[in-house]
């Protein structure tokens, strides 16, 4: 591992400081209407009795930015005194008033000031003529700022780039990259360093692979800002769980991440104990990790390449990654598991082997020869291995007490040593609870598969029973972008944009349309991230006004105007007729 030194500067905000050796800060943001003060406050406090560090609203006119300061004196006359944050699209004045009266504000770079134009290129000198616009645009902002001493979270998400930066960059890590920096930039000429950074994606691999590069280049160019960790639109229930665990703990792993919000499609104050557990496991006291790139041998830690490996059976040679079940054959009852959720293999510790699972005319079949791997448990016990070749596989068997760094040291042995055996990783959860399971199991194996490191998981636990460690392991890998087994679902959590019942639609079109295997569904609240976070999404349902829906196929749009109560029905009408319904 290669350590670059960085760590971050700590930025006041409010009362609670952000950065440096603090503790990971927990946070999230309101549904509500802002408008609505009773019901905003409401929230709030339910969300800061949960263990929310920092409230964020949305505030997308200057009436809501406004607002903001009856919001907080409700607040502050109940007793709380927890930090606002003002979340602003599109509208620069709405951002000035806010910071007047929040302890910080979130601007978007892609839609704040530099709109799309429908151009199809830039030259040198109009790309840089762009940039000096946009200087003069956010110096009000910024004189603001450093007035009322009001922190700048600069975030760049996958979905809502400029024109100008897609035309340069594409829509990839780096553009996201390049696409903050340039506001950073700005903010430091205009000599304002209260800032706070965030590069979030719907994608596990994009989001871990722009935080990555951002850190290598603030490290670069010698900036040390706090970064914000989310998955965007992750969903609800395990699967948003999952993959918001898969890409925060992947980089609170790695020493990224200074505060961080899980996006679910649910009420904020359930995504706050998520938070915590995922943030738990990287704070202790007051020590922080220092980011480590990791030393993808294998690979180049800023974009993904799965490592190549020899294939043996299902396993390796650029098949899916397998899932192994840990149970006596004994324990395996037909009548529990589909067959499109079934595991490649069981293993069997007492033989210290694997038997190939498949169903046939509905019956299950074990095969009755078992595979024995190689085994090993340590870097040590590895290099110990006589017979290190492509003709076997091996599992690699770690506890969760265990650094799974350790488990990247050992690949990347084999990779500097043109070994091409395939890798089945084997993590041990002892009596951990089943939702403590689900997370942390989440961010281990995700720590390897975003690079492609591993070519199978094996969970182990001695009080869960096979059916539900086999659901949490294909939900894994679903999450890390691995293997889909299933329906994708990209939603948005809700806001006060949001003019839709969004959790109860979400659950209906799960409902009816959750046998589609490998389609993926955007249901997004609003159009400011919704077209462009589910960019490649098969199928999208965008909120476009109060009760108004806006069908996507792809990128393009189908049907706009919908009325709320037609549109689900509008939505399964479009995939049969394309022809997608199965």
């Amino acid at each position: 591992m290669k350590n670059i030194g960085f760590i971050s500067r700590i930025v006041q905000i409010g009362e609670v400081p952000l950065g440096g050796k603090n503790p990971v800060r927990i946070q999230s943001m309101t549904s509500t209407n802002t408008l609505d003060t009773g019901a905003t406050v409401s929230q709030a406090i339910r969300m800061i009795e949960a263990g929310c560090e920092y409230v964020r609203l949305t505030a997308q006119g200057i009436k809501e930015a406004g607002h903001l300061a009856v919001i907080k004196k409700e607040l502050k006359r109940a007793g709380f005194t927890t930090p606002l944050i003002a979340d602003i699209h599109y509208n620069p004045v709405a951002a000035e008033v806010a910071a007047r009266l929040v302890e910080k504000v979130r601007i978007n770079p892609g839609n704040y000031v530099d709109r799309k134009k429908g151009r199809l290129a830039y030259s040198t000198s109009e790309y840089f003529q762009e940039i000096e616009k946009i200087r003069e645009r956010i110096k009000p902002l910024i004189k603001i700022c450093k007035q009322y001493g009001t922190a700048l979270r600069i975030g760049s998400n996958h979905g809502s780039l400029s024109e100008r930066i897609l035309l340069r960059y594409g829509d990839t890590p780096a553009g996201m990259v390049e696409s903050a920096l340039e506001f950073v930039r700005i903010c430091e000429d205009l000599d304002f360093r209260d800032i706070v950074l965030s590069m979030k994606a719907s994608n596990v691999k994009v989001m871990v692979q722009a935080n990555r590069l951002l850190v290598k280049k603030m490290t670069d160019e010698g900036k040390n800002y706090p970064v914000h960790l989310g998955v965007t639109e992750a969903g609800d229930a395990w699967d948003g769980r999952m993959k918001s665990a898969a890409g925060i703990g992947t980089l609170l792993e790695e020493g990224i991440g200074d505060t961080i919000r899980v996006s679910l499609t649910e009420d904020p104050e359930f995504e706050i104990p998520v938070a915590k557990a995922i943030a738990s496991r990287f704070n202790d006291g007051a020590k922080r990790r220092i980011f480590t790139i990791p030393e993808n041998k294998a690979g180049d830690p800023f974009s993904y390449s799965r490592r190549l490996t020899a294939g043996y059976d299902k396993i390796g040679n650029e098949q899916v990654p397998v899932i192994v079940c840990d149970a006596p054959v004994s324990n395996i009852f037909p009548d529990n598991l589909s067959q499109d959720f079934l595991p490649d293999y069981i293993f069997r510790p007492d033989k210290e082997a694997i038997h190939s699972v498949s169903m046939e005319n509905g019956k299950l079949m074990i095969s009755a020869k078992g595979i024995k791997p190689l085994i090993a448990d340590s870097f040590e016990e590895l290099v110990k291995i006589p017979q290190l070749n492509p003709g076997n596989f091996l599992i690699i068997k770690t506890n969760s007490g265990q650094k799974i760094h350790e488990v990247r040291r050992m690949i990347n042995f084999l990779f500097e040593n043109k070994i091409r055996i395939p890798v089945i990783l084997q993590r041990n959860f002892f009596n951990m609870p089943e939702n403590e399971v689900i997370l942390q199991a989440a961010c281990d194996f995700s720590f390897l598969l975003v690079d492609g490191l591993i070519d199978g998981i094996l969970i182990t636990h001695q009080n869960l029973n096979v059916q539900t460690i086999n659901n949490i392991a294909f939900g894994i890998l679903q999450a890390a972008g691995s293997r889909i087994s299933r329906t994708e679902y990209v939603a948005c959590p809700s806001c006060g944009r949001t003019l839709f019942g969004i959790q109860e639609t979400l659950k209906k079109i799960k409902t009816q349309t959750s046998h589609l295997k490998g389609l993926k569904i955007g249901v997004m609240g609003c159009c400011v991230n919704g077209p462009g976070e589910m960019a490649d999404a098969d199928y999208g349902y965008v909120g476009a006004g109060r009760g108004k829906i806006t069908l996507y196929r792809r990128k393009q749009i189908v049907q706009a105007g919908i009325p709320e109560n037609e549109a689900v029905e509008a939505l399964i009408d479009l995939i049969k007729v394309n022809g997608d319904w199965k």
